[in-house]
């Protein structure tokens, strides 16, 4: 993929030969810039693939249905059944006559759901997909090979640290890390095309990071409850001192689940 040109910046629009994004209208402090919806086809085709519509949002689903006009969605993918990437699913089905594949049968209208090796075809293009649960019990990445690039919904984000989601779990995400990890160095990755926030160029050094981040928090909250701190909130005050009122919950969040991986170690 020596050839392939990656733009850094700017989700909207931005990806690789075969996935382009459109940004949703959805900013916070969770969704950084807002999800992106991946296109995915080769360039010109008439046959297309989406990856999660995002939002219950009129207007960003008629966008990505007024993109796709004049082409034929095969299907509606989701990384995981997050409303942020999922609500706007059934919407977007009826306005392209599409059908949505998801690993949560609640999520699937159609025929088939998703799951570990299948793989999805529009076209001459294609994605593989990666069972990688974690973010949720439900979480899935699609790897596409003809353009060495990984969607990775919130199991890797383009900017900071995903959050251990109540549907999630510590063990199984810091294992998909791993599998992702090796995956990507094995297969010479030259992009993670996350659901929130830009591409990253350096899918090794990326899955190093959160591998490392996650250790690093780990031994944070072990020396926190060494020194004293008891509860939820005692061990937040100490690991995550300084932070945003705005980001607390979320923190109680994610220690609540690393709380819950080194009481089962």
């Amino acid at each position: 993929m020596s050839g392939l040109r990656i733009p850094l910046t700017g989700p909207d629009g931005s990806g690789t030969p075969r996935a382009t994004a459109l940004l949703a209208p959805n900013p916070s402090p969770m969704t950084l810039e807002g999800t992106n919806t991946w296109v995915i086809g080769e360039p010109g085709a008439e046959q297309v693939l989406v990856v999660d519509p995002g939002p219950d949002d009129e207007g960003h689903l008629r966008r990505v249905a007024g993109a796709l006009a004049g082409r034929r969605v095969m299907a509606i993918l989701l990384t995981h059944g997050h409303p942020d990437h999922s609500a706007g699913a059934g919407r977007l089905a009826a306005l392209l006559g599409a059908p949505v594949r998801a690993l949560d049968p609640r999520h699937v209208l159609g025929d088939e759901g998703l799951g570990e090796g299948d793989v999805v075809t529009a076209g001459e293009a294609e994605l593989r997909v990666l069972a990688t649960p974690g973010h949720s019990f439900d979480s899935l990445c699609f790897w596409l090979p003809a353009d060495a690039a990984l969607l990775t919904g919130d199991t890797i984000l383009g900017r900071g640290t995903t959050l251990i989601a109540p549907d999630g779990d510590l063990g199984d995400y810091l294992r998909s890390l791993d599998r992702l990890r090796a995956g990507a160095e094995i297969a010479e990755a030259a992009a993670l095309l996350p659901g929130h926030g830009p591409l990253l160029a350096d899918p090794v050094a990326a899955l190093d990071g959160y591998i490392t981040h996650r250790r690093e928090r780990l031994d944070q909250i072990r020396q926190a409850r060494t020194a004293g701190a008891r509860t939820l909130a005692e061990i937040v005050d100490v690991v995550y001192a300084g932070l945003a009122a705005e980001l607390r919950p979320a923190a109680e969040v994610s220690v609540r689940a690393q709380l819950a991986y080194l009481d089962r170690a």
